[in-house]
């Protein structure tokens, strides 16, 4: 197609889905339309023209967009796998959090906001050991410790701006003490081994309970342990409460009566330096007791509970609509 006065010269694309044709328009001089080639994300128009009254052209490169391709595609980070808590919180899943730093970065910034906007309060996030790389990650976008244990440590997040309403964590340690007097009313006492400031004084079998145990189950298990004594559980004496203990938490520990059902003793030679059956008597005198006013208490609760002369707790087995779980109720006896 042939025109004049190539000074001005007006190019005008239309694009269809795999095509495009092309309307020159001009003034003066002669142009070819040649070939669009297409590559995937662009079609690029190449043309040339013959020299015009000593003008010259250059070969030219047109970048058209393909009509068949959007803007470039934002990815948006995925959420956080989690479920709600009964409190207007959130519980993250540790089997499912992204093991690349930045995916995980990215993923706990996009689920925060998320929640956010549903008004949610608390996020409870567990990062087992194996992914520890993780925490400085959570501990940079807001999270603070809240607690650990063997396997994995537990990170929390308020997002509300009030005051935060999630509990502290686990402050309590929980101990039992064993009082086991035979028929002959010689009490089961023990040396311990380590360094404390009752070593060397004849005392009864304590220790703590296990994670999941009852209180009376504690104490049969820690006399077995300790002494090889088949014990039953008849009673709760008393407890005594105190703070700043071991790791500075508070601790609980609960004097139990037990019965004896065998007299042979073996002891834990790791833990115990002896155990013996004591006299009564003998065991009250040691000097150690004369100016320990609360083991005194304790000592007279339990003869007084052996002597029929006070009731303490007896443990009953209960159903609670709370959680739906059977758990034990330590009280005194009531017809």
């Amino acid at each position: 197609m042939c025109f004049q006065n190539m000074a001005a010269t007006m190019v005008s694309i239309s694009l269809a889905k795999d095509f495009c044709t092309i309307k020159w328009g001009s003034q003066n001089g002669v142009l070819r339309k040649q070939s669009l080639t297409e590559t995937s994300t662009t079609a690029k128009l190449k043309f040339s023209c013959p020299p015009i009254l000593g003008a010259s052209f250059k070969r030219t490169a047109i970048h058209v967009l393909s009509p068949n391709k959007s803007s470039p595609i934002v990815v948006m980070p995925e959420l956080l796998d989690a479920w709600n808590d009964e409190y207007g919180g959130v519980i993250i899943n540790p089997e499912s959090l992204p093991m690349s730093a930045n995916a995980f970065a990215s993923a706990v910034q996009a689920s925060l906001s998320n929640w956010k906007m549903k008004g949610k309060k608390g996020v409870w996030l567990k990062i087992l050991q194996e992914q520890a790389d993780l925490v400085p990650i959570a501990i940079q976008e807001g999270f603070n410790f809240h607690h650990a244990e063997p396997g994995y440590v537990m990170l929390a997040y308020w997002i509300p701006s009030e005051p935060c309403m999630l509990p502290d964590s686990p402050s309590h340690h929980i101990g039992i003490g064993a009082f086991v007097i035979n028929d002959k009313r010689e009490v089961l006492v023990v040396k311990e081994k380590c360094p404390c400031t009752c070593s060397g004084v004849w005392k009864i079998p304590t220790g703590y309970i296990n994670k999941s145990e009852d209180i009376f189950s504690g104490a049969i298990r820690e006399v077995k342990e300790e002494t090889g004594i088949e014990t039953t559980f008849l009673k709760m004496v008393a407890f005594r409460h105190a703070h700043k203990v071991a790791f500075e938490q508070s601790d609980l520990l609960f004097v139990c009566m037990l019965k004896p059902l065998s007299s042979e003793i073996t002891i834990d030679e790791k833990e115990i330096q002896a155990a013996k059956w004591m006299p009564l008597d003998e065991f009250i005198e040691q000097p150690y007791y004369e100016d320990d006013h609360l083991s005194n208490k304790v000592i007279d609760l339990c003869i007084a509970a052996h002597e029929d002369n006070y009731s303490g707790f007896t443990g009953h087995q209960l159903n609670s609509k709370i959680d739906g779980k059977i758990s034990y109720l330590y009280c005194d006896h009531v017809n």
